[in-house]
């Protein structure tokens, strides 16, 4: 068989023509060491900060430290059958969690995956996780009040729509139990909730969850969950990724409350990943960078101005103390971020005051903005007596004979303490609110016997409930106590006690 050069010559022309090149770039490294959480990686030159990258098995790594000559990346996922040799993908994303209406009534994961065996979540709408909190111009003063529903905070220490309020205490005071029962409250005011559980025990976490289904409060909430038993690296982005959650609502003009349970965890979490990661520990061993941490996440919780929609992102970090030491590294950063705070005392939690506030510690740097009205007319001197009144009671104690106006101001004290406790997941309209604290600040109660103060106030608002409907809806519409309602109101409180006294 004869084969002419000039046919092998146009076989190999066309082979040529037809031929297209196709090379698939992508950008990979090599895992140089592993270990702990932590993977080493040589190359990637391009890789960005806080960037996803792909390790074999499907685990997902974040670049944290972007150094000389090699990536310090903390894994997100099992890492046990992750080697040294082995390729490490770009993917040119920074982390990001889905966002939207698809996530309300969910629980998930820091990363934005369902864990409540409710099947996928559909949304096609992602926001990275870190994001700089909008400007000076972007924002405005906070106005409207957030109410929590608990008499001792609403009236004393308001919380206002965009407020960032610290609560702190010792471990077992009740924190969890005041913004459980703030998010239970915002049932029917058009408030989003979100609650970030960080470093919980599971059980703890399903019993959250569990009593905002009974309440009906889940139908507005979002949890996000990363339990003590997740690895360090979703701890640190849980608070983070809540928040990007919120902003997608808090941009659409909608209302928000974001509760971070707790920071030092998160705080903690940081500090490990940090000291394994070789950056130089500071102050109890955390990072130089841990209160940048803590406050690039608060200031996104703001009201921002009506040209961005009007929205608002309420925040409630909390923070666990270790035997009432406020001035500790973590409580005193937040406490120098945030609008304020309410202290929770373990004294006060077991002598039975509940909520345990300590009325001299807890401030809010937002004050009368944040209130309506009515609450102002009432509760504008509790605060000072209730101080004035701890101090009596100290002196007191020494049995020296006290004149009038002290004995007058101790039976006072006592049965306002005795007023402002309330049982949990018991939250209360801040009309029935004020109609308590004005019964109690106008000494309708002095002449009770100090245990029978909360059956009276549970009585007196059945009555005017069933009985002075209008006396409350006129509260209710006006938000303000006029003198003619002012006389409404003596007139109801003088016409049951009667009938209780008896």
């Amino acid at each position: 068989m004869n084969l002419r050069p000039e046919e092998i010559s146009s076989i190999i022309r066309q082979q040529i023509e037809k031929y297209k090149a196709e090379v698939e770039v992508s950008d990979v490294g090599t895992v140089i060491q592993v270990g702990d959480g932590i993977a080493r990686v040589y190359g990637l030159e391009k890789c960005m900060a806080s960037e996803l990258l792909e390790f074999p098995g499907g685990t997902m790594g974040m670049a944290l430290n972007l150094e000389e000559d090699n990536i310090g990346c903390v894994l997100l996922g099992p890492y046990t059958h992750i080697k040294e040799g082995d390729t490490v993908k770009r993917t040119g994303r920074i982390i990001s969690v889905p966002v939207g209406d698809a996530l309300i009534g969910r629980v998930v994961n820091p990363l934005g995956q369902p864990i409540d065996g409710l099947g996928p979540i559909n949304t096609d709408k992602f926001r990275p996780v870190e994001r700089i909190a909008p400007g000076v111009i972007e924002r405005k003063s906070v106005h409207q009040p957030l109410q929590t529903g608990l008499k001792a905070i609403d009236s004393m220490i308001p919380i206002g729509r965009g407020q960032r309020e610290l609560i702190l205490g010792d471990r077992q005071t009740g924190k969890t139990a005041v913004a459980v029962d703030a998010i239970i409250n915002q049932k029917g005011k058009d408030v989003i909730c979100i609650y970030v559980a960080v470093g919980q025990k599971n059980s703890t976490v399903a019993n959250v969850v569990q009593k905002l289904k009974d309440t009906g409060a889940m139908d507005y909430s979002i949890i996000v969950s990363a339990t003590a038993s997740d690895p360090a690296p979703l701890l640190f982005i849980a608070p983070f990724a809540g928040a990007s959650m919120g902003e997608e609502f808090m941009f659409q003009g909608k209302h928000v409350l974001i509760v971070y349970d707790d920071l030092s965890k998160q705080a903690s979490a940081y500090r490990e990943l940090s000291l394994l990661l070789r950056r130089p520990p500071g102050r109890e061993a955390y990072p130089g960078d841990v209160f940048n941490l803590h406050s690039r996440l608060l200031e996104r919780a703001c009201k921002v101005s009506d040209a961005l929609g009007a929205g608002s992102m309420t925040a409630l970090p909390i923070i666990e103390t270790q035997a009432g030491d406020v001035s500790a590294y973590i409580p005193t950063n937040v406490i120098s971020i945030t609008d304020g705070q309410i202290y929770l005392e373990p004294d006060l939690f077991y002598a039975g005051v509940r909520p345990a506030v300590n009325v001299g510690i807890s401030v809010s740097r937002v004050g009368g903005a944040a209130q309506i009205k009515a609450m102002k007319q009432v509760g504008g001197t509790l605060r000072l007596d209730l101080a004035q009144y701890r101090e009596l009671a100290a002196f007191a104690q020494f049995g020296s004979d006290l004149d009038k106006a002290t004995q007058a101001r101790l039976t006072r004290g006592e049965r306002m303490v005795e007023l402002l406790k309330q049982g949990q997941y018991v939250p209360m309209d801040v009309e029935d609110q004020v109609i308590s604290l004005f019964a109690g600040t106008r000494g309708f109660l002095d002449d009770l016997p100090v245990d029978q103060v909360l059956p009276f106030e549970d009585g007196l608002l059945k009555f005017i409930k069933n009985n002075k409907a209008d006396v409350r809806q006129e509260l209710s519409e006006k938000k303000e106590i006029t003198k003619d309602l002012e006389e409404k109101l003596r007139a109801a409180i003088k016409e049951y006690k009667e009938s209780f006294v008896k």
